[in-house]
């Protein structure tokens, strides 16, 4: 299995005292794609939307995303 992108949006929310409904207000998109992103089941992501994310969560892309690898008894032959 391929590792996997994880957003961390919940601890920049909970970082910043700030709303799903006020992050995608300042961001300029549904509440609904924020869930989607905050759920992991997000395929894509414009890089100009998470040039808006970082810009109202005030933080760096890193602190938004996080890689995470596949674990060795995962992987197959």
């Amino acid at each position: 299995m391929d590792g996997e992108i994880i957003f961390n949006i919940d601890v920049m929310l909970a970082k910043r005292k700030m709303s799903v409904t006020e992050l995608a207000q300042r961001v300029g998109i549904t509440i609904a794609n924020i869930s989607i992103l905050k759920n992991g089941k997000a395929k894509a992501l414009k890089i100009s939307t998470l040039a808006k994310l970082c810009q109202a969560l005030d933080c760096q892309p890193g602190d938004i995303l996080e890689y995470r690898g596949a674990r060795p008894d995962e992987e197959t032959a």
